[in-house]
């Protein structure tokens, strides 16, 4: 299965109402393009793409390799076609400056990057976000981009986070059109790192 004939831009709209780290992801008519879940309390992270919040059927399942994330991968998996899109790959030291992740295709070959476009976001970001009551609007002025590059150096997608108190929402442009596999390709991997800088604040 790919996702295909998406209308962008992408919203994603994590809930406050839940523990886990659930989101949805609806296009720009506000239509409903899945629902994204992360398993709680598991040593590896574990996340399941349902196709809408009632779960009913499940899509896509991204699984870390190993216990601590410093440099894990994710393999992201099509549940319906049974089989592997590729791996989402952090960047070790250079993602405790400026987030950066390879994305890899099934053959284990580098496809795009994902850059964090601003090194001084994150570092305003995280210093302001531990001050006393200002630390808790953050989320309306300090708001990091990133930028998905090709292997031949064009831009593909710009993912931006929005204006929200909790840091509660992303939004998603397609820059470039692009073959749907690797489309979806990209976008499970989004999705998989918008989890892990959300929660790194």
């Amino acid at each position: 299965m790919v996702l295909n004939n998406l209308n962008y831009p992408l919203d994603f709209k994590f809930k406050i109402t839940t523990l886990a780290s659930d989101f949805n992801i609806t296009d720009k008519n506000g239509n409903y393009v899945a629902y994204v879940r992360q398993k709680m309390f598991k040593l590896k992270e574990d996340v399941i793409v349902f196709n809408d919040e009632s779960k009913s059927k499940e899509l896509f399942r991204i699984r870390a390799n190993q216990w601590i994330d410093f440099n894990a991968s994710y393999s992201l998996n099509d549940l319906i076609d049974n089989k592997n899109f590729g791996r989402l790959a952090r960047k070790g030291m250079r993602s405790l400056w400026k987030a950066s992740y390879d994305i890899l295709d099934a053959h284990d070959q580098p496809k795009f990057k994902i850059q964090e476009d601003s090194a001084w976001v994150r570092f305003w970001d995280g210093f302001v976000g531990e001050l006393p009551i200002i630390g808790m609007f953050t989320g309306y002025f300090l708001n990091p981009s990133y930028t998905v590059t090709g292997i031949d150096g064009k831009a593909y997608f710009k993912l931006k986070k929005m204006p929200s108190f909790f840091g509660r929402r992303f939004q998603l442009d397609r820059l470039i059109d692009i073959d749907d596999e690797e489309e979806s390709l990209v976008i499970l991997s989004l999705l998989m790192m918008t989890l892990l800088e959300r929660a790194r604040g």
